[in-house]
């Protein structure tokens, strides 16, 4: 092989090497990037995006007073509805996941790379983010714990995100300038009223159930995830 070819090649492996890096490996260097770039604040962060024209449009901000996200793991699409005084909910964004890992069923244990499915609520924004910028739910909360506990399970998990990339274990990717639309949303109604419903599939048009052989307790799972979901109905 000529030296001209070899490095040649080098170089080629070297962009790839990079290439994988940036993709696959943000947490390894991110944080580094941040320490140097400074750490942002949700105020911050908000106020660029608010300056591309992102988050509620003025018109939906007059009505808005809570958002609910209905995630569908078949469907790969993350739902945003908004919510008013008039009591209907209506569809302002509609987000396809861009990575997605596990299968149907809920988490059940850390390190299964399962995508949990129930009722939860949003925690708090993560602004400097390795995946851009994340929005953290409350898995687990009370009914997986409680389920934890009857199965004598430990080590349920924890930090379930949705964020930006397109990479994920477990977590809902939605690449960074849709996650930045997101994020703003929820920074603009608060956290506190914002409720996220995620599901194997849509409920909405499908009466079958996944049967999760590791539980018992698949039918009072999915019966709550159907009555959260059914008034979000497309017009």
């Amino acid at each position: 092989m000529s030296s001209r070819l070899r490095f040649l090649l080098t170089i080629l492996a070297f962009v790839s090497f990079l290439a994988l890096l940036h993709r696959f490996g943000r947490g390894l260097w991110f944080p580094l990037y941040a320490s140097i770039r400074g750490q942002d604040t949700v105020a911050s962060v908000v106020a660029r995006t608010e300056a591309k024209g992102l988050g509620l449009k003025p018109g939906e901000r007059e009505w808005i007073h809570s958002l609910t996200m209905v995630g569908l793991k078949e469907e790969r699409i993350l739902e945003v509805w908004g919510l008013g005084d008039s009591g209907r909910p209506q569809l302002i964004r509609s987000f396809p996941f861009l990575g997605y890992s596990g299968r149907f069923g809920p988490k059940l244990i850390e390190g299964d790379g399962q995508i949990p499915e129930g009722v939860y609520r949003v925690e708090y924004l993560n602004p400097n983010s390795s995946y851009h910028l994340s929005i953290k739910i409350d898995y687990p909360n009370e009914f997986d714990r409680e389920k934890g506990r009857s199965d004598e399970r430990e080590r349920l998990g924890y930090d379930i995100f949705i964020h930006g990339s397109s990479v994920t274990v477990g977590c809902i990717p939605i690449g960074d300038d849709t996650i930045e639309d997101l994020f703003t949303m929820v920074a603009q109604i608060g956290c506190e009223r914002v409720s996220v419903i995620l599901a194997p599939w849509d409920f909405r048009s499908r009466k079958d159930e996944p049967a999760i052989d590791a539980i018992s307790w698949e039918a009072e799972l999915y019966e709550g995830i159907r009555r959260e979901m059914m008034p979000f109905v497309r017009s």
